[in-house]
């Protein structure tokens, strides 16, 4: 005879032993709802009777539920996560959601979810995780996916849907640094004379000498420089983004400000590059009266013909056109901000100051990024110091 509280125990028809438990109450229609332990003796039942009512009083027992891996992730993304994320993270995270995590894990109850089936899946995410199947994923994107997951799973435990996050036993990749390709000065004249004459020209040329991310500078309007001044104002992006509204979920562009307060900053202008920018602007003028009443005045700086945003794909093109025209191997547009900052810590500029120019989150990502020019720059120091001491 159990007592008020711990459980039935009986035997079935077969032999085995079977036992329930009350896990909770409706408190207004007084609805039990019980769990049911199966086992080959009747001690072994009471002791797994014992367990759940442990677990019971110490709060750490949670309702077998059959939602999917996918389920959930839908719902995290969408209740948890799409009211406090910026429109390209919210997008980005339902992609590797959608394209990675989905096709391994999506048809898994969440509650059976482990390390090991994690662990499974980063593997092959680096072996074969591209759309192609061709070749994997790189060890920063699968990182990353196990950031997404880890987060998912952090609110599952919140919501009492599993015990513990199976994040915490599997092992991302280990971060590899990306080695940058900075464009020597030489190389940087050089195409800056094949641009000449080129629509862009300008864009060009206030890239190597400001270092603004691409989304950035395709952003800036005439109300964010201040020719009198020699100053520009970065304030906002331009990005393209998944449009979930719609049904064919095409893409559009979006102007957003930016991720950081830091992003947010005044930059100087050279006298010789407001010269540039008057000059650019003029064309811009006639242009517009050429296009006629259909022109899109948005006031953007660099626009397309017609006005309207560049997208920054067609921009990207355009950059890589001009290194095939001047002879040069690939080189991403994103390496001029390197160029620009390289240069300037070669030159002895404070790396603080880089900072701010380039609208880093923390001075620890610029000493990160361009440790390599600390390298050199600690080597000079080095060589100042033995000649002293020779000279001594």
């Amino acid at each position: 005879m159990r007592g008020r509280g711990e459980g039935t125990v009986y035997q079935l028809p077969s032999g085995k032993w079977r036992g329930q438990l009350t896990v909770e109450t409706d408190p207004l229609t007084g609805a039990t709802k019980r769990i049911g332990v199966s086992g080959e003796s009747q001690k072994e039942v009471i002791q797994k009777l014992t367990s759940l009512k442990m677990d019971l009083q110490k709060g750490s027992f949670i309702t077998p539920t059959d939602i999917t891996v996918s389920e959930w992730m839908s719902i995290w993304l969408t209740e948890y996560m799409r009211p406090h994320l910026r429109l390209t993270t919210w997008d980005s995270y339902e992609t590797m959601i959608r394209c990675h995590v989905v096709p391994y894990l999506g048809g898994m109850k969440l509650k059976d979810l482990r390390s090991q089936h994690l662990q499974r899946m980063y593997n092959r995410l680096l072996k074969e995780g591209r759309d192609d199947r061709q070749g994997g994923l790189s060890p920063k994107t699968v990182r990353y996916i196990h950031g997404i997951i880890r987060g998912a799973m952090s609110q599952a435990v919140k919501s009492g849907l599993i015990a513990s996050n199976p994040t915490a036993a599997a092992v991302p990749p280990r971060k590899e640094k990306k080695e940058i390709q900075p464009l020597t000065t030489e190389q940087v004249l050089c195409l800056l004379e094949a641009a000449n004459g080129d629509r862009y020209y300008a864009a060009f040329r206030l890239e190597f000498m400001t270092g603004l991310r691409l989304g950035e500078l395709l952003a800036l309007t005439w109300d964010d420089i201040d020719l009198a001044s020699h100053l520009i104002r970065v304030r906002r992006t331009l990005l393209r983004v998944r449009d979930h509204d719609q049904v064919d979920r095409k893409t559009r562009l979006i102007f957003q400000e930016p991720k950081t307060d830091k992003a947010r900053r005044v930059l100087p202008l050279s006298k010789e590059l407001v010269r540039v920018l008057e000059s650019h602007r003029a064309a811009q003028d006639q242009e517009r009266l050429a296009f006629g009443p259909t022109y899109c005045d948005c006031r953007l700086v660099f626009c397309a013909p017609d006005g309207n945003p560049i997208d920054p794909r067609s921009f990207t093109r355009r950059w890589e056109r001009l290194l095939q025209n001047a002879g040069f191997p690939h080189v991403r547009f994103h390496d001029a901000r390197h160029t620009f900052a390289t240069m300037l810590l070669e030159a002895g500029e404070d790396s603080k100051i880089v900072q701010e120019l380039l609208g880093h989150s923390a001075i620890s990502v610029t000493l990160d990024i361009y440790s390599h020019v600390g390298i050199g720059l600690k080597r000079s120091a080095v060589d100042r110091l033995s000649g002293f001491l020779s000279e001594s």
